[in-house]
Parts: structure tokens; sequence; C-alpha cells
């Protein structure tokens, strides 16, 4: 279980504040104007923004003093972070050992991967090659590469049209419940929230409500969310 205990994150003099539970294996999205804090949550979670109060719990482990790299959490961002100068299966790699001193089984699992996401055979290609499927499709690769049980989605795939995007968070679904992880997703967009979320937490004046079943908040949005929605 992801537990946030009476958690604050404050940035550039905004605070979001964050009291609730959510299961392993769930699916959250967070829904919200911008500005609302949602960004800040996340920055929270994965450790780039450190807590000014509170806690943050994995398993009953509170993981909210530990660096980036040492907590149960992997993030993709919307610009996915691919290094131009390397290779796809290089990208990939990264997430295995940071210096690519990778073995012969670590690459047999990159390549692994790359077929699972249907990019067989595009380890040598470089990302500039690649489409805008494609290069969402490789920067999940490599989240899923560094076997996190949390994982932390920031909009990776809102440049992309209907269609890809759609494709792409059936992707992350159906690869989340064959593991297990636990996934929060930052959309602005309703439609991805009740196509991928179990669970929907609204972002609103600096704080993060607890999650509500996604056709429940639908079927009865509260105040905030009807506003959201216009």
């Amino acid at each position: 279980m992801l537990h946030l205990d009476h958690l604050r994150l404050t940035q550039d003099g905004f605070s979001v504040t964050a009291d609730w539970s959510l299961a392993a294996g769930s699916r959250l999205a967070l829904l919200g104007p911008s500005g609302a804090g949602k960004s800040t949550l996340l920055m929270g979670l994965a450790g780039f923004t450190a807590p000014s109060g509170g806690r943050v719990l994995w398993q009953g482990r509170d993981f909210a003093a530990l660096p980036p790299a040492q907590r149960p959490v992997s993030i993709l961002f919307q610009d996915q972070n691919l290094f131009p100068h390397l290779t796809l299966a290089q990208n990939l790699g990264l997430a295995i050992h940071p210096r690519l001193r990778l073995s012969a089984g670590d690459l047999a699992w990159v390549d692994a991967v790359l077929e699972r996401l249907g990019l067989a055979g595009y380890g040598p290609r470089k990302p500039a090659t690649l489409s805008g499927g494609q290069l969402g499709r490789a920067a999940l690769g490599r989240v899923l590469l560094q076997a996190r049980p949390i994982l932390l989605l920031d909009e990776p795939f809102a440049a992309l049209g209907p269609a890809l995007k759609a494709d792409l968070l059936g992707l992350v679904n159906d690869l989340a419940a064959e593991a297990g992880t636990t996934v929060v997703l930052v959309t602005h967009d309703p439609l991805d929230a009740r196509r991928f979320a179990d669970v929907v937490g609204l972002v609103h004046d600096g704080i993060a409500d607890a999650p509500v079943a996604t056709e429940a908040i639908f079927a009865n949005p509260p105040p905030a969310l009807r506003a959201y929605l216009g």
C-alpha cells in the first residue's frame, strides 16, 4: 500500500497537501486544473521535491528521506528523456546500469522488452529516427526495466494523437496488470482517467483529495470536479 501521511510539499511558495492511501496494484488518475499541484505531488513521490511535512510510506516503510534512485518509484515525463546520441538499446540499458556495463543477459533482457513493446529490431536505432508513438514505447520500456513497484506518469503521451495515446495507455494498463505495478497518472483529460484508472484523485486549491472509484466520481462529481469539467 502507498500511504501519504499528512504529506505537504512546497515549491516556489506553493504547497500541496495529501493524506490518503492507495492499494498496491491500483491505477490512479490525478485530475485538476493547471497549477493545482498534480506534478508537484509526483515530484514529491519521485524524490525531486522534499516534503515540508508528513511521510510517504510504501508497504509500511517511510521513504520520504530517500534519494530518487533508492525509492520504489520510477517516473515517465512528457519529454520522455531519451538521449539522442544513444541507440534505443543503450537508452533502455541505462535503466539497468547507469554506465551501460551490460552483460549478455542484460542485453537479452533489453531485446525482450523491445519485442514486448512492438519494437523488435529497433535497438540499434537513434531516437531521431522514431515516430512519436515509437518514442513513447521506448521511454515506457526504460521505466519497465527499472522494475519498481510504483510507476508515475506525468502526461507522457499528451503530445500524441488520441489513437496513439489510447494505445499506449492500454499498453501501460496491460503491463502494470501483469506486474502488479501501482500507477499514478497525471492527466488533464477526463477521458484518459475513465479508460485507464480504477480510481481518480482530484487536485484543487493545494489539496490532493483521497482517491474515489472512477465511475462513482464521474457519476456524482464533487463541486471542484464539476467546475473543472465545465
